[in-house]
C-alpha cells in the first residue's frame, strides 16, 4: 500500500491518497482514518448495482390536467387601473375610491381584490386597506367603478394609491 501526503486541505489537515484499497475493503472511504483522528465520518455509500438503480429510480413527475390550467398566466396580468381618485365619505373617515379598470385579457374577469395604501401630505405611510370588489369586466374592455368603499382611514390621510392584487377568470 502506498500513501502520498503531498497536499493539504482547507483546514490544514493532510489529504491522503491511496494507491490501492486497504485489505478487506472494496474501496477506501476514509472513514476509518477520520475516526482515528476524532472527526465524524461521513455516511459511506456503497456503489449500487444496475438492478438497484432501476428499483431506486424516482418516477417521472407528471402534471395533472387541473394543474396544467394553472400554468397559464394569472388573470391579473391583463388587468390594470387606468385612472383612480378618492374622496372621503360618511363623517370623513370612510375612503371612497373611484377607478377605471381595463381588461386586456381574452376572457372576462370578476371579483377582483383592490389594495389601497394611504399616506400623509408629506408622503409618510399611514394605513393599508384591501377589499374584494364584486363586478364583471368583459374581455378587451374597461369599466368604471364609482365610490367603492375600501374602508375607514386616518383623518390625516391625504393621498391614496390603489393596486390590483387578484382577480377571478370566468
Amino acid at each position: 500500500m502506498v500513501w502520498v501526503d503531498d497536499s493539504a486541505s482547507a483546514d490544514g489537515s493532510s489529504i491522503r491518497v491511496a494507491g490501492e484499497a486497504p485489505a478487506g475493503q472494496a474501496y477506501w472511504d476514509g472513514a476509518s482514518e477520520m475516526a482515528a483522528q476524532g472527526e465524524a465520518a461521513p455516511a459511506a455509500t456503497a456503489p449500487a448495482t444496475a438492478g438497484q438503480n432501476e428499483a431506486n429510480a424516482a418516477p417521472e413527475p407528471t402534471v395533472p390536467e387541473d394543474k396544467a390550467a394553472s400554468l397559464e398566466p394569472p388573470a391579473i396580468n391583463g388587468l390594470r387601473i387606468s385612472s383612480q381618485s378618492w374622496r372621503r365619505g360618511g363623517l370623513g373617515s370612510k375612503a371612497l375610491v373611484t377607478f377605471t379598470l381595463r381588461n386586456d385579457n381574452p376572457y372576462p374577469v370578476k371579483d377582483f381584490e383592490l389594495a389601497c395604501a394611504f399616506s400623509r401630505r408629506d408622503g409618510s405611510h399611514l394605513t393599508d386597506r384591501t377589499r374584494i370588489v364584486p363586478g364583471l369586466v368583459g374581455m378587451k374592455s374597461r369599466k368604471t367603478f364609482t365610490a367603492v368603499h375600501v374602508g375607514f382611514v386616518n383623518v390625516n390621510a391625504s393621498k391614496a394609491k390603489c393596486t390590483l392584487v387578484t382577480a377571478n377568470k370566468i
